[in-house]
């Protein structure tokens, strides 16, 4: 069906003739049975999704915004209790509340419906037609974060038409400019409407599961995450011919100064989360590793430990700041000696770490002077969520129940969410969504970006039992 079509299509056809239709549909690829009617939905929500282009640079996440509020609508939500509202008219964020009794404070569920830029010649396929194939689904955004907003709305219906009565609102914020632009959703909707979205905490994107060799190993909560700042690093000199070289040469000088970054490590350190994230994980390792994963838990961390365990590129930016050089250039033209030299560093700060220590200790390190710094934006630094028992204990108990043997590991993000807004406003945020891929399966951001779909309908079935178990007061 044209895409362009469905909102009014939803909006003269009943929603239980919609389900009813989509549950006559042929067994998807990879099923062993067909999918029920609310798999049907959150499945057709997804591809209505990936069909809407929500790049920065074309797309527009009203556009989608708007499918999904027809969608609402469509179910039985009264128009007031759907907004789709934003900074200018192609930068709309939705949010929508299912009332309950009030008791608690509301529960708020995010995702992001923008995407990272794709070009067609880069795929194997159309990345902004969805597709299904081999038990995947296909397109930009299915990973990163359209399935998480497909199946928030699917679950919300869900919740309408079994008019289940949960002891808080539960409140869907699907927001634009998380992977870039400058219309940020969750940053503007707390500063401009804060009681949309106002919430005792929030679940988000940057937490799923982990699969080894068909083998399902553990599922994550990401409690905290590491804050982003780069630094331009820049060398000036006077210059000249190239047929008479000097030995105070602009690209020489930096190149120096960053071959002694590369050689230097932050010292270690754990806090709750990624301690937590290590005790339990060494469970799941043997030998050495176990053993290391236990020792840099003590106080103080074991140093061979921990030196041993840092040759692992995820571990050690568990346990460290980092730094890395990503960009480099130099020189104006082939004859003539390079009158600049420029590099960019990108810094991944623990929490509770300075970004004055950083820059302070970067200039340190690059000894000299002539290579100038200058930070390239602001640090955003958010505290940790704390691993609440009302949280940890929901998600712990329904993981045994779906994944028995699977363990429950609080962890905290190397890279970046919009959940950091949400804690400076003091709205504790856990990363979860009960999603698992293959170990080594990371296509987000990247060609042919994919979805398994028995992961997809486990994450559906997850997330709908965490919200009902932490909406409803037993």
């Amino acid at each position: 069906m044209n895409r362009s079509r469905m909102p009014g299509f939803i909006r003269v056809v009943p929603f239980g003739v919609i389900v009813a239709l989509l549950a006559l549909s042929s067994t998807s690829a990879g099923q062993s049975k067909p999918l029920s009617s609310w798999q049907q939905l959150a499945r057709g929500i997804l591809e209505e999704l990936i069909n809407i282009n929500t790049t920065d640079s074309v797309g527009s996440t009203t556009k989608a915004a708007e499918a999904m509020a027809a969608r609402l609508r469509a179910a039985g939500f009264p128009a007031d209790d759907i907004q789709v509202l934003g900074p200018n008219p192609r930068k709309g964020n939705l949010v929508a509340r299912l009332h309950g009794t009030g008791q608690r404070k509301p529960l708020l569920l995010l995702a992001h419906l923008d995407v990272v830029e794709a070009l067609r010649e880069d795929w194997s396929f159309d990345p902004f037609k969805f597709l299904e194939k081999d038990g995947y689904f296909y397109g930009r955004g299915t990973a990163d974060d359209k399935a998480m907003a497909a199946i928030w709305v699917a679950n919300l219906i869900r919740f309408k038409q079994e008019k289940f009565n949960p002891d808080r609102d539960i409140i869907v914020a699907l927001t634009a400019d998380e992977e870039g632009g400058n219309s940020n959703g969750v940053s503007w909707l707390l500063q401009n409407h804060r009681n949309l979205i106002d919430a005792e905490y929030c679940f988000n994107e940057g937490g799923g599961g982990l699969i080894k060799k068909g083998k399902y190993l553990l599922n994550e909560v990401q409690a905290s995450e590491k804050v982003y700042l780069s630094f331009n690093l820049e060398v000036r000199n006077r210059g000249g011919h190239s047929s008479l070289p000097t030995k105070d040469n602009a690209i020489y000088r930096l190149a120096e100064g960053l071959n002694r970054l590369a050689r230097y490590e932050f010292p270690a350190h754990l806090d709750e989360i990624t301690r937590a994230y290590f005790a339990r994980s060494a469970a799941l390792e043997t030998g050495q590793t176990a053993a290391d994963m236990k020792a840099v838990t003590l106080t103080p961390p074991d140093a061979a430990a921990v030196a041993r365990l840092s040759q692992v590129p995820l571990y050690n930016a568990l346990m460290r700041t980092t730094w890395v050089a990503t960009r480099l250039a130099g020189g104006h033209a082939d004859n003539a000696l390079p009158q600049t030299a420029r590099a960019l560093v990108n810094c991944r700060i623990l929490p509770g770490e300075s970004a004055d220590e950083v820059e302070q200790t970067l200039i340190n390190v690059l000894a000299d002077k002539q290579i100038s710094v200058a930070r390239m934006g602001s640090p955003k630094p958010s505290p940790a969520s704390p691993l609440k028992p009302e949280i940890m204990k929901p998600i712990e108990q329904i993981t045994a129940q779906m994944w028995p043997g699977v363990f429950v590991i609080p962890t905290m993000c190397t890279g970046g969410t919009d959940g950091l807004y949400l804690r400076n406003a003091g709205i504790p945020t856990y990363g979860i969504s009960g999603i698992f891929e293959d170990m080594g399966e990371v296509r987000a951001h990247g060609k042919d970006e994919r979805i398994g779909m028995k992961s997809f309908f486990e994450g559906q079935d997850f997330l709908y039992r965490l919200m009902k178990a932490v909406s409803s007061q037993n």
